[in-house]
């Protein structure tokens, strides 16, 4: 058997390599007979994509993080946004206080998203529990 080509995508890096491979392919004046790369690569961003997707979706924590990222934003904008403290935001995103109503509603309104993205149970850290940020090592 030879070597492939293209593999399953991992991570971020190889994702951006092939998309920025795939825009390439697409913008040559003479594709035509690359079409089954191009349909190889499409279909492999996809399912990264669809995977991307569905590991941020099922942890709201996780989705306003990714929203951040994409829009820019820190923790004192979203303490702004949804008019609370920046410590009640901290506790929010360290997985230490669940989402209230009110905050899902301004987030959903914000970002223009669903309120049931954000209307999800997840997992919260016991009190004396180390937050990721200040142990990013948990495993001790």
């Amino acid at each position: 058997m030879g070597y492939l080509t293209y593999k399953v995508i991992k991570d971020r890096d190889q994702y951006n390599k092939y998309c920025n491979l795939l825009e390439d392919l697409i913008m040559a004046e003479e594709n035509g007979d690359r079409e089954d790369e191009i349909e190889l690569l499409t279909l492999l961003i996809e399912h990264y994509d669809a995977q991307q997707r569905e590991s941020i979706s099922s942890d709201p924590i996780s989705l306003i993080k990714a929203l951040m990222e994409e829009n820019g934003l820190n923790q004192n904008d979203i303490a702004h946004i949804v008019n609370r403290s920046k410590s009640y935001v901290s506790e929010i995103m360290n997985r230490r206080k669940a989402l209230s109503k009110d905050v899902i509603r301004l987030l959903a309104d914000h970002f223009k998203i669903r309120q049931d993205a954000l209307n999800r149970n997840y997992e919260l850290k016991e009190k004396d529990e180390p937050s990721d940020k200040l142990y990013p090592n948990n495993s001790a």
